[in-house]
This record gives C-alpha cells, structure tokens and sequence, in this order.
C-alpha cells in the first residue's frame, strides 16, 4: 500500500511540475516572485510533499533557487547566464525547426499566423503577459512537430530559465527588427518549405530581435 501511496504522490508531483513548468517557459511569473510550499499546496488542493517535490525539481533545472530557511523563489538569470544559454539555444532551436518542417502543413501555418497576430495585439496594448504567451506558444508549437521529445525536453529546460527573465525585460526592451517581424519570416519559410531560411528566421529572432533584452540587462547590471 505504501508502494502505492509513493507512486500516487510521483505522479501528482509530476504534473505541478508540468503546471510551474509552463508558468515559468510561458513567462507567467517573475525574478524575484517567492513560491509558498503551503499556499500553492492550498491552492492546488493537495498536500505539501508533491509541491515541496516539484519545487525542489525546479530549483535544480535552474529556475527556482533556495534560500535560507527553505524560502523558494524564481532565480533571476545575470547578463552572462542569459548570453550563455541563448548560445546553445542558437543551436538547437534553428535545428528543432528545420526537423519540424516535413511535419507541418497549411493548416498549422494559419494556427501559427493567428498566434502571431495576438502577439501583435498584445504589445500594442501592452499586454506584455499575453504578448510572451503568443511568443512562447508560437515557438514551441513549431518545435514540437520536430517529433523529438529529447531535444524538446532539452529546450524547455532553457526557456524555463529565461521566461522570468522575458517577464521582466519586455516592458522595457520588446523585440523590434529592421526589417519584416521575424515571426513573418518564419511563416513565408514553412509556406516555401524552406529549411534553411526557417533556421535563420528563429536564429534571428533570438538575435536581432533580443538585442533590445541584452542592452536593458547590461544597463541594469551597468555598476552605478
């Protein structure tokens, strides 16, 4: 019975894992926010031991630090953590892409030209919370067609870092480009079934499209 209460308790530990998870990626929470082992068990209407669980999983995929007297909140990522995990996303997400594209149809091109358009929507009204939802969810619906869980894991990893981080600096330093969104880029290079140009249309928009992020995160951390 106790073998039974254990694997009761993975499992539900496993899906608040799931739950914080996508707050994090989706830039639904902020630096800074504290995470109270009892309200979220309140809240979620469980008991503490799979929140404490799921909490503890996430302080060690990095986007939740302990401190003392077990007080939890969302770690905020230096200039230089930001720099070295948008390298290896460089990587990888041009590469998630391009193995997405034999699985994408027109279909999911018009779903993601109406994620795009609510993203718009957003940052005009400055709805920054909805603008990074449409964000998140437009990237990650593209890189799971890649129909590669390993590499998709890979990445949530990293966005469940930099979400916070997103949450806090848009405001400030939301994308712009100097030419088309590169949102737009990406949806001409699935509709020409172009590879190569989907990969650079993601790499840009980490690039060009973040500049604005990373000169408001080297202004803050500027020494005064």
């Amino acid at each position: 019975m106790q073998g039974l209460t254990d694997v009761q308790s993975k499992s539900l530990s496993a899906q608040i894992y799931a739950q914080l998870k996508h707050q994090l990626m989706a830039a639904r929470l902020q630096p800074g926010d504290r995470l109270k082992i009892r309200d979220l068990a309140q809240t979620l209407g469980t008991s503490e031991t799979p929140v404490r669980e799921a909490l503890l999983q996430l302080v060690r995929d990095g986007a939740l630090e302990m401190k003392p007297g077990y007080y939890i909140r969302v770690r905020r990522l230096t200039l230089r953590e930001y720099m070295e995990l948008r390298e290896i996303r460089l990587l990888l997400e041009p590469h998630a892409a391009a193995k997405a594209l034999p699985n994408i149809d027109e279909s999911f091109v018009a779903e993601l030209e109406q994620l795009h358009e609510a993203l718009i929507r957003a940052e005009l009204e400055k709805d920054y919370p909805a603008a990074l939802l449409a964000n998140y969810e437009f990237h990650f619906s593209v890189y799971r067609k890649s129909e590669m869980p390993q590499l998709i894991d890979i990445l949530e990893r990293l966005w469940v870092q930099t979400g916070p981080l997103l949450n806090l600096l848009y405001p400030f330093g939301h994308p712009s480009y100097d030419g088309p969104h590169q949102h737009l880029n990406v949806i001409a290079a699935l509709r020409n079934r172009d590879a190569d140009a989907l990969a650079d249309a993601f790499r840009y928009d980490l690039t060009e499209g973040g500049r604005s992020f990373v000169r408001y995160l080297e202004s803050i951390e500027a020494p005064s």
